[in-house]
């Protein structure tokens, strides 16, 4: 059998590292060509990597939790067959904890994050003042204290602010468990003295854990400072640094409409009836798109983008509909590619399936790029509107409120009727604010009667 080296590949467009999130294999395994062998997060979404080869998975080079490169190698897989790689790997590099330590390798020092430490004994010098133990490491010596936990065990422990070093194990082998960290978060904790000048801390050490929620991890505000800290990586990374680059690089003008959607909200129920809809959702996000495109194809500047390096304006002719999505992981965009070419249940659908696709966190990287405009549908959060931030090459972001019951004038009298408010952003070297303000107008017009507007526009 020979030994294949598998390397973190880029599997977007210029990626340079990725976060390994979850090892579908353990050593041992018998794996096939195109199985899954591990679950990573790039800076724009997480994806599932497959095994280019058929054979037994011999190491695990990165334990879960850790950041690395493009390019270095993650795991090794023994090939029948095959000749060894003459680089790429290390056979000497340190299993995962949980899986078995490899023979002949006792102990080992803390790893970089970006790559796999090798094995080898403590060299004889003098401690060093002691340091809390890496979160990403596995096992790690401190002051002759050996810390056994599984990766999951120490996010858990990083999130809520846990020193390894000072929790009791219960499992196996000594192996410190989830029970283990939870109990040692809930414990009071010694009093810290606060720094000179600073208020005494409430609570008497008390460490104040925050619940998850979205993409903020579980917090815990324990420390001296009474701070919580969240390391930026992944999605989150990628969508600071693309609405800094948007917000600081094209001019954003935002304009704000209040339409009454009382005849969008009778055909979402009528279409919710129709045969032709079954099994898909139809929502009053589907009517909006329908509009945003139809409302495109009238206004095209709006579908365009400013190439930097050329002094041009690209206009599409095509349109590639982003739907914001809030997952676990944070804010992606995803889109619909040539949505324009769908008939109203195929948007349906291809809607449906993007956000299905997207709360599962399988949103693929190709789905990422390419989008002409955005939709981004603040109203299920019950917010009226907002000033929405464009992604970065496209010219329009609409931004679609909650829809309420309010007193409105309608035919001469104040009555209740279903309002909503849309903002739309736009780059302002390419949209005018006459172009902008047009297309925003059908956009309502649309809303306010759609059944018209589908069969006058289309």
């Amino acid at each position: 059998m020979g030994l294949k080296h598998f390397k973190l590949p880029d599997v977007g467009e210029g990626l340079t590292e990725g976060e390994i999130l979850h090892w579908l294999v353990k050593p041992g395994d018998e794996v096939t060509v195109n199985q899954n062998l591990v679950e990573v997060e790039t800076a724009k979404v997480a994806v599932e990597l497959p095994s280019p080869w058929a054979g037994v998975v011999a190491t695990l080079h990165v334990e879960e939790g850790t950041t690395v490169d493009v390019g270095a190698p993650i795991i090794s897989i023994d090939v029948p067959g095959e000749p060894d790689d003459a680089t790429g790997g290390d056979e000497d590099t340190a299993m995962l904890v949980g899986y078995g330590p490899k023979a002949g390798a006792s102990r080992r020092r803390p790893r970089k994050a970006t790559a796999a430490a090798a094995v080898r004994e403590p060299e004889p010098a003098p401690a060093p003042e002691p340091e809390p133990a890496p979160v990403a490491e596995p096992a790690a010596e401190v002051v002759g204290v050996t810390v056994l936990a599984k990766p999951p065990v120490r996010k858990l422990a990083k999130d809520l602010g846990v020193d390894l070093r000072a929790v009791t194990a219960t499992g196996a082998g000594g192996t410190i468990t989830r029970d283990d960290v939870r109990a040692a978060a809930e414990a009071p904790s010694a009093p810290v003295a606060a720094p000179a000048g600073a208020p005494a801390p409430t609570g008497a050490g008390m460490p104040v854990v925050v619940p998850a929620a979205g993409w903020v991890p579980e917090l815990s505000f324990a420390g001296p400072d009474r701070s919580a800290r969240i390391p930026v990586r992944g999605v989150r990374k990628h969508t600071a640094a693309a609405m800094v680059t948007s917000a600081f690089t094209a001019p954003h003008v935002t304009e704000f409409v209040t339409v009454d959607a009382t005849r969008t909200m009778k055909l979402v129920r009528r279409l919710k009836a129709s045969p032709e809809f079954d099994g898909v959702k139809v929502s009053p996000l589907l009517l909006l798109a329908k509009g945003v495109l139809l409302a495109l194809a009238r206004n095209p500047i709006v579908n365009s983008t400013w190439v930097e390096e050329s002094q041009e304006i690209v206009v599409r002719g095509y349109v590639n509909l982003g739907i914001a999505a809030a997952t676990p992981r944070g804010l992606v965009v995803p889109h619909i590619p040539d949505a324009d070419r769908l008939s109203l249940a195929g948007l349906a659908g291809a809607l449906q399936e993007l956000t299905d696709t997207a709360r599962a966190g399988k949103t693929t990287p190709a789905a990422m790029q390419g989008g002409t405009f955005t939709i981004t549908n603040v109203g299920v959060f019950g917010v009226d509107t907002g000033t929405p931030i464009l992604n970065p090459g496209e010219a329009g972001i609409l931004a679609m409120g909650a829809i309420r019951e309010q007193p409105w004038v309608h035919k001469g009298a104040v009555v209740p009727r279903m309002v909503t408010t849309l903002g739309l952003s736009f780059d302002h070297r390419i949209v005018d604010g006459e172009q902008g303000s047009r297309f925003l107008r059908d956009i309502a017009d649309f809303v306010e009667d759609p059944q018209t507007r589908l069969f006058a526009w289309t």
